[in-house]
């Protein structure tokens, strides 16, 4: 695999350390803020307390930026590969062209499909996720909204009937993290009650809800906004939709795509002043295209056209998911949109990996949890990606 553009590191097979690495001298981001002249030690594949003098191996990264890995809630393939549709191989493709990005947890997402294609979709990616590829599975359809249905097949969407969303999440096997629906489609509130019932996230999106059809999905159990502000009605002053009904309630996790195309600045800095910084949750989305290159290529049943790194459908031109990568949006959330370090990490990392409940392993740099990091410069350009104490790309440091 080829290293992300713009990196100074090396993507190599992982190597077995017997001895502690000491990460010093970076500004390491915590959860109780930044740290210059910071230290992280590595332990095999977690972090741990500081080592005892001469027992480590201290890798210099003074000028860098030391933050955790990246958490992806929702994406649909990279590198040339498709999460709904790529063999194996091809999945595993997709996930470590991510890894290269900094992303070192992914849920793997599908598009709609035919519900039996679904299902034995579902039977392969929950192996990856058995085998800790993945974190799990998001199936955004066939339950959506044809009126907001995006780059998905109109001809395959579904009202969200309970036995058929069962069907879905018993094909997965444990391994189905979040479900996109249209609430208000018939059986859409008692889907969202079956799927809290079941532990496995409720999303709003691709749909044309009113505010008081939100609400009340969100009474139901709903607890995330799928890609807030797209494919849903504009905020509206009489009729504020669903978007001011996401942005109010704090049980609510907003998805935001920050790439520049999807959304404009002032709607991202809207969502987080509205939102608070500890409610977004930074996705890719992203397709096939993602660390590839432009092209055609297919999203399920639909063509895409991707042109200048923008993904839009062949027929009809709407936007077909992303190309976005992790280090892009964090270094854009910086960079372009003004925020803090700090809010960028909870947006990438934090808060992703609390909504997916395993915030006790990932998320931050804390002892006792994986080593998976990202290592910037002071440009926010990525220059190395740790996961579980394994360089995946390697900064060759001293």
């Amino acid at each position: 695999m080829a290293t992300p553009s713009g990196a100074r590191g090396t993507a190599r097979p992982a190597t077995p350390h017997r001895h502690p690495r000491v990460l010093a001298g970076a500004r390491v981001v915590l959860p109780t803020g930044t740290v210059p002249d910071g230290r992280v030690t590595v332990a095999g594949t977690r972090i741990a307390a500081d080592a005892p003098p001469g027992a480590a191996q201290v890798i210099d990264v003074s000028g860098h930026w030391l933050v955790p890995g990246f958490v992806d809630l929702h994406n649909h393939g990279g590198g040339g590969a498709s999460f709904t549709s790529g063999t194996v191989d091809e999945v595993l493709q997709g996930i470590h062209t991510h890894r290269l990005h900094g992303t070192t947890t992914l849920v793997a997402s599908t598009v709609t499909g035919d519900m039996d294609f679904l299902a034995q979709r579902a039977g392969l990616l929950s192996e990856l996720a058995e085998q800790g590829e993945i974190a799990g599975i998001h199936f955004e359809g066939p339950f959506i909204s044809p009126c907001r249905k995006g780059a998905h097949s109109e001809e395959l969407l579904r009202d969200p009937d309970p036995a058929e969303v069962r069907k879905l999440i018993d094909a997965a096997r444990g391994t189905a993290k979040m479900v996109t629906l249209a609430t208000e489609l018939p059986g859409g509130i008692d889907s969202v009650r079956l799927l809290a019932e079941h532990g496995v996230i409720a999303a709003i999106g691709h749909t044309d809800a009113t505010y008081e059809q939100t609400v009340e999905a969100i009474e139901a159990g709903a607890t995330v906004a799928t890609h807030l502000f797209n494919a849903m009605p504009a905020l509206g002053h009489r009729a504020p939709g669903p978007i001011a009904a996401l942005l109010e309630d704090e049980r609510i996790t907003v998805e935001l795509i920050n790439d520049g195309t999807h959304l404009h600045p002032a709607s991202l800095q809207l969502a987080f002043r509205h939102a608070g910084a500890d409610r977004v949750a930074f996705i890719t989305d992203a397709m096939d295209a993602a660390g590839f290159g432009d092209g055609r290529y297919m999203l399920g049943p639909l063509e895409v056209e991707v042109a200048a790194g923008v993904a839009r459908l062949v027929e009809g031109g709407s936007i077909a998911g992303s190309t976005l990568t992790q280090d892009r949006a964090f270094k854009r959330a910086v960079t372009v949109d003004g925020l803090s370090v700090e809010d960028a990490v909870a947006a990438l990392s934090a808060n992703p990996a609390r909504l997916l409940g395993l915030d006790d392993t990932i998320g931050s740099l804390e002892p006792g949890k994986d080593a998976d990091l990202v290592l910037l410069d002071a440009d926010f350009e990525l220059r190395g990606v740790m996961r579980r104490g394994e360089w995946v790309v390697d900064p060759q440091l001293g």
